[in-house]
């Protein structure tokens, strides 16, 4: 039976970018409702290419079909901080990889949400490694860290970005639970919220053990 992997960090008051006001209580209105104010690249989020002006392709227009797909998990965990990551740090699973495949990048970052070593210190996606996901037509990379580059570099952030949205690689950021993850190979899906004209947007993102696979050409 398929075993489902929530991936998806929860929206908290406090969390960077997130703030929550009560909008109506059972008391005085009959309901309770919260007015969210999110930022489109807090928590767990996809870019949309837009959000480096890589095209005008925004978050509502992104292909389904870009959202989901088999994924193969690499386990980075004791990964150093700053690190940036290489091909080589995928080692066999560099020679498994399919065009339409996607990638998960375990590194155990998501423990560190809540320090500050989670934004300032986290390993990074290496111009080699961006450039091997254009080539191999990867078509999600799935991060635990806040970003794919050091967002206190902005150099290194428009460079990485620009290089993988470019490329046609869909860019999922924040990712969490990855410790949960058993098999080496998933169905990855990742549905950003419909947002118009987005740069970005939360996404719920789950994977699923032992699924059919579908068509890494999808």
């Amino acid at each position: 039976m398929p075993k489902l992997i929530d991936l998806t960090l929860t929206y908290r008051e406090g969390m960077r970018g997130v703030r929550f006001e009560t909008a109506r209580t059972i008391e005085k209105d009959g309901w309770n409702a919260k007015t969210l104010h999110i930022y489109s690249h807090a928590g767990t989020h996809m870019d949309a290419p837009m959000h480096f002006n890589v095209n005008d392709k925004t978050i509502d227009k992104m292909p389904l079909e870009n959202c989901m797909g088999n994924a193969r998990v690499v386990n980075l965990e004791g990964i150093p901080p700053k690190t940036l990551i290489t091909v080589k740090d995928l080692k066999e699973k560099a020679d498994h990889v399919q065009p339409g495949d996607s990638l998960i990048l375990h590194t155990g970052w998501s423990h560190y949400l809540n320090s500050d070593l989670y934004r300032d210190g986290l390993p990074r996606i290496s111009d080699e490694l961006a450039h091997w996901c254009c080539e191999k037509k990867i078509k999600m990379l799935g991060v635990e860290p806040p970003s794919v580059a050091d967002v206190n570099n902005i150099q290194e952030v428009t460079r990485i970005h620009k290089l993988l949205l470019e490329g046609g690689v869909t860019i999922i950021e924040g990712l969490c639970n990855l410790d949960e993850l058993v098999e080496e190979k998933v169905l990855l899906v990742a549905l950003p919220l419909k947002i118009f004209d987005g740069d970005g947007a939360p996404a719920r993102v789950i994977a699923i053990e032992g699924a059919d696979s579908i068509p890494s050409g999808s």
